[in-house]
């Protein structure tokens, strides 16, 4: 009886291994000292994966060390999982590129010249009004905050937020090295994602060779079709989080300026940035308009209330089931607790990138239980 038990616990603690190992198929028999003769050891090609899967307690400790190794490492993984993204969002262009009789080199460079290009012509000419309107902004937020405080008959100490600013300029000031560290390493890190991107798309179809060949051949074709599923979602999300931002900044700095609201070109930015988080980031970048509308008057801040309510129903019953059509839908809850788990774990990046992470487990975790059902 205990023996049977044991048998047991072993399965379901080696399952995830053995699932990737056999390329989701799992003729998994109890008898694991007959292991060497089952069928599903006789179908694995690589005979290193063969020996791990035998050894029970060296597959858990490499388990715990690939864990470990993944926390330890976790930014670079960001800057893959960032670069990935990117080569899922243009590879679309690629293949139409390539379909057209485009050299491989070519139908790559052009998608990714023409992004950096609109990029580079949307920003620069919007930097100097943008960075006058932000630095006048963040020289009256405290004014402004003191104002709306009291106008709700809430306490707040007038210097306090002046009090902060200095302080974190004073930190800034004092940590100089460490931030300019910071800052290089930022650098480094988007010259990073820009060159690894650029690879991934490039040597694409033979990375994907390389990675299948890992499995049984008779499972490279499902395992491509659950890449190119992930590819296709993520791909789908930020194209379709790039019009939203986009549709949601404009609307927004239309409705500001209409209203005669102040430093509508900041807080329109905010909102279109903002839009990446859904559910929660809307509702945050309402806070900022709402305050500076407190500060001229009650009924210019209700207007404000309403013009953002109306642009979110907009977006949600108009643009949002046109846009994302292709992207992976989730429930608000699974959202939430997502960017609250990525804000813990990574701050604002963590919270950004928990929306498509979500995304990419969820494709993997819906076809793997089909391969399962099918077994």
């Amino acid at each position: 009886m205990s023996r049977t038990r044991n048998l047991l616990l072993r399965r379901e603690l080696l399952y995830p291994v053995e699932l990737w190992a056999h390329g989701f198929i799992l003729p998994c028999p109890l008898d694991f000292d007959n292991a060497p003769n089952s069928i599903y050891t006789k179908k694995m090609k690589n005979p290193i994966l063969k020996y791990i899967i035998q050894n029970h307690f060296l597959a858990a400790i490499l388990i715990i060390a690939s864990v470990w190794l993944a926390i330890e490492i976790k930014e670079i993984l960001v800057v893959i999982f960032i670069s990935f993204i990117i080569m899922s969002t243009l590879s679309p262009y690629v293949d139409s590129l390539k379909s057209r009789r485009l050299p491989n080199v070519l139908a790559v460079i052009i998608p990714y010249i023409a992004t950096i290009s609109i990029i580079i012509l949307l920003i620069v000419p919007l930097v100097p009004f943008f960075s006058g309107q932000l630095q006048t902004l963040f020289s009256t937020l405290p004014s402004y905050i003191d104002t709306a405080a009291k106008l709700l008959n809430i306490q707040i100490e007038i210097n306090g937020p002046n009090k902060f600013l200095n302080s974190e300029i004073d930190t800034i000031g004092k940590n100089a090295l460490l931030f300019t560290g910071k800052l290089f390493s930022g650098i480094f890190s988007f010259l990073a994602i820009l060159v690894i991107s650029f690879y991934l798309m490039l040597e694409r179809e033979r990375i994907k060779k390389e990675f299948t060949a890992l499995f049984p051949k008779e499972t490279e074709a499902k395992v491509i079709a659950i890449i190119s599923k992930v590819e296709n979602k993520l791909g789908a999300w930020l194209r379709g989080q790039i019009i939203l931002s986009f549709a949601i900044g404009i609307s927004t700095w239309v409705a500001l300026t209409v209203i005669g609201l102040p430093f509508a070109l900041p807080l329109a930015l905010l909102s279109g940035i903002l839009e990446i988080v859904p559910t929660i980031g809307p509702i945050i970048s309402a806070i900022p308009a709402i305050i500076v509308a407190l500060t001229i008057s009650p009924t210019l801040a209700i207007t404000v209330i309403v013009f953002y309510v109306l642009i979110q129903m907009l977006e949600n019953n108009l643009l949002v089931p046109k846009i994302m059509e292709k992207a992976v839908g989730l429930n608000p809850i699974i959202v939430i607790i997502g960017v609250m788990i990525g804000a813990k774990i990574m701050g604002v990046l963590g919270a950004l990138l928990s929306v498509p992470f979500i995304t990419m487990l969820l494709v993997l975790f819906k076809n793997l239980k089909t391969q399962n059902n099918k077994i």
